[in-house]
């Protein structure tokens, strides 16, 4: 059989100082061979740092390099699903951050699960080092979006992994824009399992994926594969009207039955005011996530724009 070709696809913003142990790790593995044909198509995000003219750099020296630059900076997804794009044509797409969290030497038992007839790869950690609120933020998320999500997506796993030929195209038939990668690459099926490993720390710099970045992402997750927060409103609006019920009968049989009226205290107006306002308010922001995510897909605007192409196949 002919020699099968994996690209990998790893998004970077800002992150020239990862980049020379990347190069290294990634030219170790390519020199390997591993009976594979290998290409690293690297996506810069929209960099304000040196790191284009360091994948420059790089891909002179090896053409199995290739970069992808953005005009602007779109957000990790939109890069990611640039880089699918570019290595649209490959036997296996590898998907990995470039902060080497996710480590390189993992990948040749993701392409031995991949021949032995698993067309999504998931790389599944068993642990990770991260600390304090970061790790208690993502340990949340997990434990959460289980419960929430209409479709199983299984937990403790991201970006990493492999994407066989059928899963690539499948992937580029999905035309939203919010996008959570690891929902989208369950939810087009096909044979699928995972490969274990340790979940490492950076290798130099600082996290580029803000919080903020981070609890819109959480929220794309959710409000993409979720009806639940819906039904949620739902559920509370029955409850609140059956409490209300309540409540009248209650009092009109008080008063059938000859009991006075009590005075009725400010302090529960004042309460029960603020808790409908609030219960109101909620529900119309969490209409307004999914009414927003709704006008974003029917703009049509593109996912992302190639500023340039830089070596490899164009």
């Amino acid at each position: 059989m002919p020699t099968p070709t994996v690209a990998l696809v790893i998004p970077v913003f800002n992150e020239a100082a990862v980049l020379p142990e990347l190069f290294a790790r990634l030219t170790t593995l390519f020199d390997g061979g591993h009976g594979c044909e290998w290409r690293a198509v690297l996506v810069d995000d929209g960099s304000r740092d040196q790191t284009a003219a360091l994948i420059r750099a790089q891909l002179a020296s090896d053409p199995r390099f290739e970069l992808v630059e953005l005009s602007r900076n779109f957000g990790f997804q939109a890069a990611l699903s640039a880089g699918l794009a570019q290595a649209r044509g490959a036997d296996a797409v590898v998907t990995m951050d470039a902060d080497l969290q996710d480590p390189p030497e993992v990948i040749p038992e993701l392409i031995a699960a991949w021949r032995g007839g698993a067309e999504i790869v998931r790389a599944a950690r068993r642990s990770r080092a991260e600390t304090g609120v970061r790790r208690a933020g993502f340990d949340l998320f997990h434990t959460l979006f289980g419960r929430l999500t209409d479709f199983p997506i299984e937990s403790n796993t991201g970006t990493f992994g492999l994407l066989g030929r059928d899963a690539i195209e499948a992937f580029h038939q999905l035309p939203e824009r919010h996008r959570f990668f690891p929902g989208l690459r369950a939810w087009i099926g096909f044979p699928a399992t995972d490969v274990l490993y340790d979940r490492q720390e950076r290798v130099a710099g600082q996290p580029q994926q803000t919080l903020r970045r981070l609890v819109r992402y959480a929220l794309d997750g959710v409000f993409s594969f979720s009806h639940l927060p819906l039904r949620m409103l739902t559920y509370a609006g029955l409850f609140i009207a059956f409490m209300g019920f309540s409540a009248g009968v209650f009092f009109i049989l008080w008063r059938l039955l000859g009991f006075e009226n009590s005075q009725q205290g400010f302090t529960t107006l004042v309460v029960l005011v603020l808790f409908l306002g609030g219960i109101q308010l909620i529900g119309i922001g969490v209409l307004g996530e999914y009414l927003g995510r709704i006008y974003d897909e029917v703009k049509q605007r593109p996912l992302y724009v190639v500023k340039r192409c830089t070596g490899g196949q164009r």
